[in-house]
């Protein structure tokens, strides 16, 4: 009897299931497969050979539109292919127009939403109903009653706004956009350090250039002399304590040159990588013009300096775009107190045979409101004022900040300016004295180690002077940053490498 019943079921299922519309078969094998698919996802880390492909191709994408160097480089050029091509800088502007695109997304969030859906039901027997007396609780003499079809489609159009998102939203729009003048402070600033950074390594790079063939040709000297120092000291034709008195100062010149040899070696290298050209490339930098040898006077008031700051610092605008950030933030907090109230129209459409009227419009308003909110409503209050105090801390202390980097930036500018005319008389002192050893040497009157000796320090007076010089273009630059100076550059995606070249001539000529 059991096994009959059990047969009879298994016979219903099969009939049902055979039953199914292909449709509904398809969507099930096909959930089948999805399932299984996502429950055979394992951990798979890149090999040695697609890894080397990918890096490969990033480095061909990183120079694709990279014009090769032509001639001399020139430190309007460095700094102009550096704003242009340096990977760094690029991010930054990537980051800027995310935020712009954010804003733009944001914006939408304040429309009405707008949904349409279509919907397909099936039932593998009738939907069959009683009613019962509402009076005696007994069933109705009616017979049961069929109402709905077991298939049937649904099409629905709704149009839904609530208020208090739209409040909401409007909010989040006003704290994007400022998320976007944030996002434009930032990329000023990354380009104040990018153009300090060019300027120190171009100007490492020229002394490196300078001095490449005398600092080579100083070593091979004092590498031969003391090869005859130690071939004197080995025939023992002198006191012993003298050819070693000898190397010892051979060797402390050697040590002083191969020094600044190893210091001005990644120079090149550096200013490579910020210009975004082929790491080992050789580049040659153009001569330096008197002028540019000769830093100007800087003559602008500190009071006035201070006025520029306040009004252009990249850092304190930062700052108060994130304290307006932090106002809305605090209004949002308050608006989300408020009941929501939400107003909804819809068509709706229903092939259902059984339907009297098979299309329909409705519309209707609704308002609610987690109750639990005003609970926490002082602690949320609280907490946003507090935000918002935190960010107006913030703006104030970068001010004070600011004013202060104005005073320190211009001593370190007359520091550097002095330093450098003290490090340029040294040099004139070392050169004359370079030259006049070298006419002694010439009439056979002076050594080797003293050539050496006065070719060391001319070199190690030219390469501080370049250093000194070096460190008033550094503070130049700083005292631009904390200004908030730049060249009026536009869009660098625009804008040619020749045209940039110009602007950034003018901008330097106009300090």
């Amino acid at each position: 009897m059991q096994m009959s019943i059990n047969r009879t079921f298994m016979d219903s299922q099969k009939a049902t299931t055979g039953s199914l519309p292909i449709s509904i078969k398809a969507g099930i094998a096909m959930a089948i497969a999805m399932l299984a698919a996502g429950c055979s996802v394992t951990p798979r880390p890149y090999g040695a050979a697609e890894q080397q492909q990918i890096a490969l191709a990033d480095r061909h994408a990183a120079l694709a539109d990279v014009p090769p160097l032509t001639g001399p480089l020139t430190l309007p050029e460095a700094i102009a292919r550096a704003l242009k091509y340096n990977l760094e800088h690029r991010t930054r502007l990537m980051e800027q127009a995310l935020a712009i695109g954010q804003l733009d997304l944001s914006r939408y969030d304040m429309l009405p939403k707008l949904t349409a859906a279509a919907g397909y039901s099936w039932r593998n027997n009738e939907r069959i109903t009683r009613s019962q007396d509402s009076v005696t609780g007994l069933p109705s003499l009616a017979n049961p009653y069929i109402s709905s079809d077991r298939s049937h489609f649904t099409q629905d159009l709704g149009l839904t706004w609530n208020i208090l998102d739209f409040g909401v939203s409007y909010q989040n729009s006003k704290q994007n956009a400022d998320r976007v003048l944030v996002a434009g402070e930032r990329r000023r600033k990354a380009m104040h350090l990018l153009m300090q950074d060019v300027r120190t390594a171009y100007w490492r790079a020229a002394s490196a250039q300078q001095l490449d063939a005398n600092l080579r040709e100083t070593i091979r000297v004092g590498e031969l002399a003391l090869s005859d120092s130690r071939r004197v000291e080995s025939e023992q034709i002198k006191d012993p304590i003298e050819p070693l008195r000898y190397q010892r100062s051979l060797l402390e010149n050697l040590r002083v040159l191969e020094s600044v040899q190893l210091e001005l070696g990644a120079a090149r290298t550096e200013l490579a990588a910020l210009i975004n050209v082929p790491v080992g490339s050789k580049i040659e930098l153009a001569e330096p013009q008197d002028a540019d040898l000769t830093p100007p006077d800087f003559d602008m008031t500190v009071e006035r300096m201070e006025e520029i700051a306040i009004a252009n610092n990249a850092d304190l605008k930062e700052q108060f775009y994130n304290a307006r950030i932090a106002t809305a933030e605090t209004r949002k907090s308050i608006l989300k107190l408020f009941p929501g109230l939400s107003l909804n129209a819809a068509y709706r459409h229903d092939d259902d045979s059984y339907l009297i009227n098979n299309e329909w419009q409705e519309a209707g308003a609704q308002i609610g409101m987690n109750l639990f909110s005003l609970l926490s409503a002082p602690a949320t209050l609280r907490f946003s004022h507090a935000n918002e105090d935190l960010a107006q801390q913030r703006r104030m202390a970068a001010q004070m900040a600011v004013l202060a980097q104005v005073h320190l930036s211009l001593q370190q500018y007359q520091s550097a300016r002095t330093l450098f005319r003290r490090a340029d008389a040294i040099w004139k002192v070392d050169r004359r004295i370079d030259e006049h050893s070298a006419n002694r040497e010439a009439a056979a009157v002076k050594s080797q180690l003293d050539r050496v000796s006065n070719n060391t320090s001319a070199i190690v007076s030219l390469l501080r002077r370049y250093q000194a010089l070096n460190q008033v273009y550094a503070a130049r630059s700083k005292i631009q940053s904390t200004l908030g100076v730049e060249p009026q550059i536009g869009s660098l995606h625009e804008i040619s490498l020749q045209d940039l070249i110009k602007v950034i001539e003018t901008s330097d000529k106009q300090g």
